[in-house]
This record gives C-alpha cells, structure tokens and sequence, in this order.
C-alpha cells in the first residue's frame, strides 16, 4: 500500500522547472555531447569542426586550420562563405547570434544552404557555447568582418562589425568551461588522427593543424588527400602485405545518396571497417555498411559460381568474406537519421539499398577487369571458409569435452567458492610455481587461480583451430565459461575480473603480450566491458630495521626508502629486488598482490581500435622489418626493461 503524502511532498507547478535557451545542456551536458570526460571534451572539437567540414563538402572551404592556443583555447577557421550576420525573420536577432546561441538552429533543416552536412542536428555549435567559459565568433563575408563574444552561452554584447575583409569565411574560438570539464587536457594525437581521417573524406581539401601550446614546441601538419577512400585504405593497411595488387574503389549517386566504398584484403585474418555518413563516424555501423556487406558476400559468391571457383552447394558465408578485409563505407545522404546523439548507427533504410546497388554494380565490374585480383580474393575467402569449419569443429570439441569434465572446470584451476561473477576474479598465472604462491596466498572465497605452464600460443600467427588445440588456451576458455569465436557469450562469463599476473621481467612482459593478443582477438567484449586487468607486483622490498615497505616503480624506491628511514629514525636500507613471484612467500604476495585493500590493478583499456590492431600485427605477427623499425623508433623511450 502506497505511503500517504506528506506535506512537504507536495507535487504542483512551482515543482516543474523549465529550462531556457542553452540551460538544458548546461543542465544535462552527457545528453548532448556523451560525457564530461576527456571524450566529450573533444566532442567539443569535432562540433566546431563539423561546421567547417560541412562547408568543405557543399563546395564552398578549400582550406580548414585547426589550432590549439594557450590557456585550453581552441580555434577552428574556414575559407567557406561565412555565417550570415543579417537579422534573423524569425527570432529577430542577427543570424550568427542564433546560430552560436539557439538549440536547433542553423542551415541543415531546411532551404539548400546545406544538400549535406554533418554537425549535431542542428545543435553543434551552441552546445559548444553553452559549455564554454569563453567563446568568440568571427565571420568574414561581402567584403566585411564581423565578431560576437559568448560568456557561458551568453551574449557580450551585439554582433560588431570590425573592418573590412578580401575573403570570406568563419573563424570560431572557444574555451571549455572547468565548472563542467574537471578534466581539461586535448590530445594532439587523437585531434591529429581525427583531422587525417576527415581530410581522406574530403578529398581535396587542405585540413592545417596547429599546436602553439608551447611556443617552444610549435607543431604544423597539413593533411591534403585527392586519392579519397582508397588512400584511406592504403594509410589503413601499411605495413600490412597485401593479397592483391588493386585495391578496390567505388564511388556513386542514386536518389540524392553519394556512395563511396574502398576495400583491400591483407594476410591478416581480422576484420576492420570503418562507416561514415556525412563524414560523421558511426562506430556502430548502420544500413549503410549493412548494404555493403549484402553486395560483398552475393557478389563474391556469384562471381565464384559463375567461375566454377565454388563447387557444388558450397556457399561463402559473410565472415568467410570479410576475414582479413579493410573496408570504409562513407554515404552522403541528405536526412540522416542517425540513432542517439552521439550518431554512432545510422538508420535510413534507403541507405542499404543503394549502397547495395552501387557495390554490386562496381564490384562486378572490378572482378571483371581484374581477374587475378578475383582469383586471390576468393582464394582468401576459401581458406577463411575451410578455417571456419575447421574452428568450428574444434570449438564443438572443447565445449563437449568441457560439459564431460564437470561443468567446463579444467583440473588445474582453483576455483573460488562465491557463484556470484560480480565479485568473482579470476587469475591468469605464470608458471606452476608462482600457480602454488597464488593458491595459498588468496582469498578463496573470490579469488580463483589458473596457472599457465610457459608462454601460450601467439594467436597473431594462427586460425582459430590451432589455437583450440593448445591446451593452455582450452583450459582457459573453458575456465572462462563464455566459449569463444561464435559461441561466445558474455552472459556466461564466470568472472567479473580477469587479473593477468606476471613476473615484472621481460619474459613476464612477453607472456602478458601474448595473453593480452588472445583476450584482443577473441575476447575483446570482456576489455570492452572492463573485465581484463593487469596485476602489478612490487619490483622492491625494502626493509630498515623492523620497516618493511614495497615499492612498484623506480620512481617510487627512493621515496620508499626516505619514508622507512624516517619511520626508523635511522639505519641502513635493505633492498631486495624481486625477479619473479616465485620469490615471495604467500603472505608477501597477498599482500602486495592480490590483497584488494593494498593491490594496483591496471584496467586494460582500448582508446584506438584501430591502432592497437595495428601495433599487435607488428609486434606478434610474421614480419620482422616493421618489428625491428618500432623497437628501433621506441628502444630510447624504454623503462626499466630487464636484460
């Protein structure tokens, strides 16, 4: 029964608040942008720099510079046809002042100002206002300059005319508010590979950065690409060896929909596609890369047929078709409808079928010409095909032979007593000795241990059947509850961490390579989610008089070592450097270790998809030259590497 009211629990209209101008954003700022972290920080930089993009792709910017000033400011200046000052009909304002100040307002909801164009719905440029401490708008347009300054979203005063000027174009500086952004540090690698990204999908125009946050370190980079997407998927595959000579490139319109597609197949055997619409990525696809791969795997597998390359009723699947391709699918289409506000699927549905139709038309076409390219292609897509019944065999044994043995449990693994995965971890080993340490030194309540014998198979250089076939990897999986390849499943996963321990050494460092490859190329849901852990064990005990004290870093010894000293009085400093697990006795590595109260874990995290691919494939994959060229370019920047 429902508890009667009270009457401080009154519910009338002084309780309905109603949010004005940019309040909502300000209010609920994650709505608007994803978050206050450092990602939606430089969803503040994509927004400004929407606008300019949009310009770039109606025909009217040729040059876009982007730089980052002193004291956090970022500017963005284009040489497009400059935000129109005159007054508004409608809100009766200057028009620059409804576009940096309005929700909803700007030229992508109506007219033919914009046949395309990115930005936030309309919403870009004012939510970048609202959240800024500081903003200033310039605009250079029928032969005058104008400027507006912002507080907090807020008009300084009316828009000013300052001077004259020769060209035209928009220049924006702002200045992200510290009140909403606790954090306020940009990246220049991550703006750097965003501006690249943009200027292969804007072929032809010139994308400057800038970095003047340190004059003593000035930085310019200028990105100008005529090649479009398949100089993307060149840049996306080097050092990568390729199985054909062409890479694949379509581009054409239907229905007011520009399509453009770009794929090359490498001797790797994962996936990479990237989607866009409207330069805008959309990380979690969409119709329009659900077009592609429909055009892909008919084509293929028509092309195969008519060519006696498929025998009887063999039939490409779409995984057979896409191992070891990278693809970019980029549409223009004028109402896009995209799912959340952060865009990350995009939903037309008349964006599949003419991608569709494009791809098909093209690729035929591109098979035809190239036959030998059609017959390494498909050559790939039959091994994948081979490989994946293979896998699928020997998944099939490790799950039976897992439900034989007793609830997939294999008899090396000590298991904790609690069902409950939240609070359930799971220890990956090294070694059956440091496997012995960590059994008597957990919390068996919570804490399981799977010791690991040597260095598993580096799964960068083998399919998925050899992998199930070595038996640290199946005792792993098994352990893990969540099967692997198409029978995972993150719902079945039986520990919320997954901490991987090893010696601090470089056979440690290896082995936690390795491991963290087979978690990146079979597991990736479970780093996604957060689940996968890297333990840190002390390099150090150090010990003055009755002081004990660890220290985990180099940095950290000397200051370890004061602090005993002091704690002591006096005394000379016993240290002790460890060389693996193995060296402590369980109640040394509880405490350091694996003890919750006192334990560092480091949450293994993926900031960049595509560049961690690409260092996994140079580090653990056949080809020494770019191997040897990264630990050539990195050996300086190299801490405490064991020898």
């Amino acid at each position: 029964m429902a508890k009667k009211p009270t009457q401080s629990s009154s519910y009338t209209a002084k309780d309905i608040q109603v949010l004005e101008g940019l309040d909502p954003v300000r209010k609920r700022p994650a709505m608007y942008i994803g978050s206050t972290g450092l990602d939606g920080l430089h969803h503040l930089v994509w927004e400004v720099l929407d606008n300019a993009i949009d310009e770039a792709m109606a025909g009217y910017a040729k040059n876009i510079a982007l730089s980052l000033l002193p004291s956090n400011r970022v500017r963005v200046i284009d040489d497009g046809r400059g935000i129109p000052v005159e007054k508004h009909p409608q809100t009766k304002k200057s028009t620059l002042e409804t576009v940096m100040t309005i929700l909803h307002a700007g030229g992508k909801f109506g007219g033919e100002a914009y046949k395309v164009s990115g930005g936030l719905h309309g919403v870009g440029v004012s939510v970048v206002n609202a959240l800024s401490i500081y903003m200033k708008a310039e605009v250079s347009r029928d032969g005058m300059r104008y400027e507006q300054e912002y507080v907090r979203g807020e008009p300084k005063g009316p828009v000013k005319k300052v001077g004259s000027s020769k060209g035209t174009g928009t220049a924006v500086l702002f200045e992200a508010d510290p009140e909403i952004f606790k954090e306020i540090k940009f990246d220049a690698k991550k703006i750097k590979d965003h501006l690249r990204q943009q200027a292969y999908l804007t072929s032809g125009v010139c994308i400057t950065f800038v970095d003047e946050r340190d004059e003593q370190k000035k930085e310019t980079y200028a990105f100008y690409f005529e090649g479009a997407l398949a100089s993307y998927v060149d840049y996306l595959t080097r050092g990568m060896t390729s199985e054909h000579e062409n890479i694949f490139y379509a581009k054409g319109e239907r229905d007011g929909i520009v399509v453009e597609a770009a794929f090359r197949y490498t001797k790797e055997f994962e996936i990479y596609e990237e989607s866009f619409a409207n330069n805008i990525i959309t990380p979690e696809g969409g119709t329009h890369l659900t077009g592609f791969r429909s055009a892909l795997t008919r084509t293929l597998n028509d092309y195969a047929k008519k060519n006696n390359i498929l025998k009887g009723e063999d039939t490409l699947t779409g995984d057979d078709v896409r191992e070891g391709m990278t693809v970019v699918v980029s549409i223009k289409i004028r109402e896009p409808q995209f799912e959340g506000q952060t865009k990350a699927k995009l939903g037309n549905p008349e964006a599949k079928t003419v991608v569709e139709t494009i791809v098909t038309e093209t690729l035929n076409d591109f098979l035809e010409r190239n036959p030998q390219d059609a017959r390494a292609i498909l050559e790939k897509c039959l091994l994948a095909s081979k490989a994946r019944q293979a896998a699928k065999a020997a998944r099939q044994t490790v799950l039976r032979k897992g439900i034989l043995e007793g609830l997939a449990l294999p008899g090396k693994l000590a298991d904790c007593s609690s069902k409950d995965p939240e609070e359930s971890e799971l220890y990956l080993v090294e070694g059956e000795s440091a496997g012995g340490s960590g059994k008597q030194a957990r919390d068996r309540k919570f804490q399981a241990i799977l010791p690991l014998r040597g260095k598993i198979l580096n799964v960068e250089r083998a399919r998925l059947d050899k992998i199930l076939s070595s038996k640290e990897i199946r005792s792993l999986v098994i352990a893990l509850g969540t099967a692997i390849a198409e029978d995972f499943d993150i719902e079945k996963l039986r520990y919320h961490r997954i901490i991987i321990m090893a010696d601090a050494d470089s056979d440690g460092n290896h082995i936690r390579t390795l491991i963290l490859t087979l978690f990146y190329r079979y597991f990736k849901p479970l780093i996604e989610h957060g689940y996968l852990y890297i333990a840190q064990p002390p390099l150090y005990k150090i010990q003055v008089g009755k002081h004990i004290g660890y220290a985990y870093t180099e940095d950290q010894k000397e200051k370890v070592v004061a602090g005993l000293i002091k704690q002591a009085g006096s005394g000379k400093p016993n240290i002790q450097r460890y060389k693996g697990l193995g060296e402590m006795n369980p109640e040394e590595l509880w405490e350091t270790t694996m003890n919750p109260q006192n334990r560092i874990l480091l949450q293994v995290t993926i900031e960049n998809g595509k560049e961690a691919d690409r260092i996994f494939d140079i580090l653990m994959g056949d080809e020494v030259l770019p191997r040897k060229k990264f630990i050539q370019t990195y050996a300086k920047s190299v801490k405490n590497l064991d020898i």
